[in-house]
């Protein structure tokens, strides 16, 4: 009996002793238990294809997510320029980030050229750091995942990048831009059959007092077109008002002094201003210096004007057009004389100078409304009618957009991107 149990404590030890060395064994290679079971599995479904919609010299890499992507598990990007299938170990690697990073969903694909689904891993190899990539150039890339001293690589691929011609994720702008342009056009032809119903501005009502009160002194009236030539939009729009003006002094006898900074625009007043004379009955009463030219330099041509206030003393200064830092002192020597003072324009850093100086200001926008409203051209009416239409739209697809992203975000849902993406500038 006694034999019998020693010889069974003999027998646990040795366990104990085998036992302990597995221990030991384990702590020294802890990577036996685990890896022994799982291997690393290289990447899964690799595709590499040229980056649609773009200049050339781009490529995009696509693979499938693997289930233990984690950030202690990498992918490297590898690239090689040839026509034969080369060596993984030969190959650059281009690029290194934690496999759960880098998927389509991060990156600004519309949903119509998406090319595939969000939960794939993407990379866009371009040119830059280490990366020169020639288009008509056939290169083989891969993707391999680490993890320690592991390394797994996917089969290479090959792809060659190109330049495209159209770029299809800016369809979208192409679209709003046919549909303002159809709304545009519609507001014309809607304007050319019946009147359109134009808001009064309050600074219209200074141009008939201001001319008036000139007329009463015997004084001439000033009139400014801006520091642009015609091809601006401000300086048309501001020739636009100059004929109502023309007309209107033309009517009341009183004289009109338009200095020019540009010889084209003057030359295109001259003739506004002989147009407003005739349809007021009073042809002789034109004279072609009224529009005269001083000189392109813009402080030089300030001083001048501003020579010919302190001088002539005019009743009524305009200020219509495109403007810069002659703004201020133009208007802080007319205000000076007392004249009454209306200004118009779109420039919106001598907004405020405007403002403060003058006794009336058409703001922004108002300009090209108060040339659709004196001249009543069904183009400019239509248009600016037009413009209307649009930004109503717009607001619209801002309060919507608004409210189906905050949507988004609270349902964790992508279909509210069917919609935003619509309207969403991508480059």
């Amino acid at each position: 009996m006694k034999r019998e149990t020693l010889i069974v404590k003999r027998r646990g030890r040795r366990a104990w002793a085998a036992a302990l060395l597995l221990l030991v064994a384990g702590l020294s290679q802890p990577w036996l238990p685990v890896f022994a079971q799982t291997a690393l599995l290289p990447p899964q479904d690799v595709r590499a294809f040229d980056t649609p919609s773009d200049g050339g010299g781009s490529l995009i890499v696509l693979w499938s997510p693997a289930p233990d992507d984690s950030a202690a598990i990498t992918y490297q990007v590898l690239l090689s320029e040839g026509t034969t299938v080369p060596d993984p170990a030969a190959m650059k690697v281009v690029a290194e980030f934690p496999s759960n990073q880098r998927y389509v969903r991060e990156a600004k694909w519309p949903w119509w050229t998406r090319p595939t689904t969000g939960e794939q891993h993407q990379f866009t190899l371009k040119n830059g750091r280490g990366v020169d990539l020639k288009n008509g150039t056939a290169y083989f890339v891969t993707v391999a995942r680490v993890s320690g001293d592991n390394r797994a690589v996917a089969t290479s691929v090959q792809a060659t990048p190109q330049p495209n011609w159209i770029n299809w994720n800016q369809m979208n702008n192409l679209l709003l831009a046919l549909l303002f342009g159809g709304i545009v056009f519609y507001a014309i032809s809607t304007a050319r059959k019946r009147e359109i119903f134009l808001r009064r501005i309050p600074g219209l009502d200074a141009v008939d007092e201001a001319i008036g009160r000139a007329t009463e002194l015997g004084k001439p009236i000033l009139y400014l077109t801006g520091a642009h030539d015609m091809s601006d939009p401000s300086t048309i729009a501001a020739a636009v008002i100059l004929g109502r003006v023309a007309k209107r002094t033309a009517a009341y006898e009183t004289d009109l002094l338009v200095p020019h900074r540009d010889p084209i625009t003057m030359a295109v007043c001259q003739e506004i201003t002989k147009q407003a004379y005739l349809e007021a009955g009073k042809p002789d009463l034109y004279k072609d210096d009224s529009n005269f030219f001083i000189t392109s330099d813009q402080f030089s041509y300030t001083a001048a004007v501003d020579g010919i206030m302190l001088r002539k003393k005019p009743a009524a200064n305009f200020f219509m057009g495109h403007y810069f830092a002659e703004a201020l002192l133009l208007t802080e020597t007319g205000a000076s004389t007392g004249a009454i003072q209306i200004a118009g324009t779109d420039s919106d850093h001598q907004l405020p100078f405007f403002v403060t100086t003058c006794d009336y200001t058409l703001i922004g926008e108002e300009l090209y409304a108060a040339s659709a409203y004196l001249s009543r051209e069904p183009v400019q009416v239509g248009t600016l009618r037009g413009q209307d239409i649009g930004k109503a739209l717009i607001l619209g697809v801002l309060g919507i957009g608004t409210i189906l992203a905050t949507l988004g975000v609270m349902l964790d849902a992508q279909w509210p991107k069917l919609f935003l993406d619509f309207f969403r500038d991508v480059k």
